[in-house]
C-alpha cells in the first residue's frame, strides 16, 4: 500500500487533498477539525474508541467511488459503516477512512416478485417496516437498529433462520464498489466468486451499496412464545429446551437465555430483577398454529412470567431494542456446539449464575432446519452445528470493563470441550483470537483468501 500523503496524515482537514475530496462528493467529509467529528467516529459499542483520519458520509454510489479512490491514492485503509452495530467495532479503523453509508438507507419492495432491495446503510427496522406493508418479511436479525449490511455479510441469524435459512442465504444480488473503484453487480450469474464470498464471508471484499433479498409471506400478526422460569430451575429448563428442540418444527427458532429479568414493564412487578431462564420464539406461520406448537414451552413448569401473545411482526422485531442502546458497553463471544449434553448445560448454568452484570446474558440458539441443508453457494460456515452459544457481556460502567470482558472470556474458554471449534462471525469478541479467521470461516477460509487477493490485492479494506 502506498505511503500516506502528508496532507492527509496531518488529519486537520485543511489540506489540499481533503479539499478536493470535499469538492468531489455530495456527502460530508468529516475530519478531526470538524465539530461533528466526535459523533461521526462513534459506533454502537461504547467500548470502541477509534480515531479515523476521515469519515466520508456517502449519499450515493458515486460518493462511495470517490471515497474509495481517495483512500487508495493516499494509502488509507477503508472501513465501512452500515449500521455501525458490529460488536467488534469494525466500522471504524484507526487512522483510516470510514465509508459511512447511513445516507444509503432506502428500501424498495417488489411484492409481485417477492423481492426487497435495501441500501447499504439500511437497518432492520427499515427493512421490516417497508416489507410488512405488503405482508412480506425478509430473514434478518432480532434488533431493529442493527445494520442490514453487517448482519447479512456475516451470515445473518434471526427468528426465521430454521424455516428460510440465514440472511445471506436469501440474497439474490448485491451492488459492490471494489478496491479499484469499479461499481459491479455480484449474483449467481455475474462475479459469482465475489457473490459467494459476500454471502457469509464478511465484508472485507468491497463496499456493498445495496442488497437484493428474497422475501416471504408473514404477518401482519404472529404468535410469540415468551416465558421466564426461575433460575433455580435452570438445569431442568435447559434439559427441556434440549428435548423440545430435538423435535421442533422448522417454523420455531427457539432461543434459551440465562439472564436477569428487566426492572420494568412488561415484566410483572414480582418477577423483576430476578435470575431466570427465558424462552423466546415467534412462530413463522399462522398464529393459532403457533399457540398450539409453543404451548409446551409455556407449560414446562410454573413460570415467573409469561408474556406470550399474538402481536405484529414488526413489534416482535423491536422487542429487544431497549436492551441494546447505543453507547452501552458490549463484549460478545460465541461457540457452535456439538450438542447440549448435561456437561455443557452444567457449565452454562455455572457461568449464568456468576454473571457480573445484570444486563448480561448467555444465549443458546437452536439451529438446524434450513440452515443445515447444504448451501455450497455461500461462504457461511458451521452449518451442521445444532446450537450456537453466545456469551453477551453488556454493562454501562467503564470501570467494570475488565470484570465483564473477563467473565465472557473465561466462560468461552470453559465451553470449548463442547464446541465444534467454530465462532459466529457477528459475535466475535474484538476478533482478537489469533485463529479468529479459522474459527469464523472454517472450511471456507482458503477460498475466501483467494477471492480477497483477487478483489483487494493491496488489503485496502479493513
Amino acid at each position: 500500500m502506498a505511503t500516506t500523503d502528508r496532507t492527509v496524515r496531518g488529519a486537520n482537514g485543511s489540506g489540499e487533498a481533503f479539499k478536493k475530496l470535499r469538492e468531489s462528493m455530495r456527502g460530508r467529509v468529516i475530519t478531526p477539525a470538524n465539530p461533528e467529528y466526535e459523533g461521526a467516529r462513534r459506533v454502537w459499542n461504547g467500548t470502541i474508541d477509534k480515531r479515523p483520519a476521515v469519515v466520508a458520509t456517502c449519499h450515493g454510489i458515486s460518493d462511495v467511488i470517490e471515497a474509495v479512490n481517495f483512500a487508495r491514492t493516499h494509502g488509507l485503509r477503508v472501513s465501512v459503516r452500515g449500521g455501525g452495530h458490529n460488536v467488534a467495532g469494525i466500522a471504524v479503523d484507526e487512522g483510516g477512512l470510514v465509508v459511512d453509508l447511513s445516507g444509503l438507507n432506502s428500501v424498495h419492495v417488489n411484492p409481485a416478485a417477492r423481492r426487497v432491495r435495501a441500501g447499504g446503510g439500511a437497518r432492520l427496522g427499515d427493512l421490516d417496516r417497508e416489507s410488512q406493508v405488503f405482508g412480506l418479511a425478509v430473514p434478518s436479525g432480532l434488533v431493529a437498529d442493527t445494520g442490514v449490511a453487517g448482519l447479512t455479510l456475516g451470515g445473518g441469524l434471526g427468528w426465521m433462520r430454521r424455516k428460510y435459512g440465514l440472511g445471506c442465504d436469501n440474497l439474490i444480488s448485491v451492488d459492490v464498489v471494489t478496491a479499484d473503484g469499479r461499481a459491479v453487480t455480484a449474483s449467481a450469474q455475474e462475479n459469482t466468486d465475489l457473490f459467494w464470498a459476500l454471502r457469509g464471508g464478511g465484508g472485507g471484499f468491497g463496499v456493498v451499496t445495496s442488497f437484493e433479498f428474497r422475501a416471504y409471506p408473514l404477518g401482519p400478526d404472529v404468535f410469540l412464545g415468551f416465558v421466564f422460569y426461575p433460575f433455580t430451575k435452570a438445569r431442568e429448563a435447559l434439559q427441556f429446551f434440549r428435548e423440545y428442540t430435538e423435535h421442533a418444527p422448522e417454523e420455531v427458532g427457539l432461543i434459551a437465555v440465562c439472564m436477569t429479568t428487566p426492572e420494568g414493564e412488561p415484566i410483572p412487578e414480582n418477577a423483576r430483577g430476578q435470575k431466570a431462564v427465558g424462552f423466546a420464539a415467534p412462530y413463522i406461520g399462522p398464529p393459532d398454529e403457533g399457540e398450539r406448537v409453543l404451548r409446551p414451552v409455556r407449560e414446562f413448569s410454573t413460570p415467573l412470567a409469561d408474556l406470550s401473545s399474538v402481536m405484529p411482526w414488526t413489534s416482535v422485531q423491536r422487542m429487544f431494542d431497549e436492551d441494546y442502546p447505543t453507547g452501552r458497553r458490549y463484549y460478545w463471544k460465541s461457540a457452535y456446539l456439538t450438542g447440549l449434553d448435561d456437561g455443557a448445560i452444567d457449565r452454562i448454568v455455572k457461568y449464568g449464575s456468576e454473571s457480573p452484570s445484570p444486563l448480561s446474558t448467555i444465549d443458546i440458539w437452536h439451529l438446524g432446519g434450513a440452515i443445515s441443508r447444504p448451501r455450497e453457494e455461500t461462504a457461511a460456515a458451521h452449518r451442521d452445528a445444532p446450537y450456537l452459544l453466545g456469551f453477551e457481556s453488556n454493562w454501562d460502567d467503564p470501570s467494570q470493563d475488565e470484570t465483564n470482558v473477563g467473565w465472557t472470556r473465561r466462560s468461552w474458554d470453559d465451553v470449548q470441550p463442547f464446541s465444534t471449534g467454530g465462532m459466529y462471525v457477528n459475535f466475535p469478541g474484538y476478533a482478537e483470537d489469533r485463529t479468529f479467521n479459522r474459527l469464523a470461516f472454517g472450511d471456507s477460509l482458503e477460498r475466501l483468501e483467494v477471492i480477497k487477493r483477487k478483489y483487494d490485492p493491496t488489503g485496502l479494506f479493513a
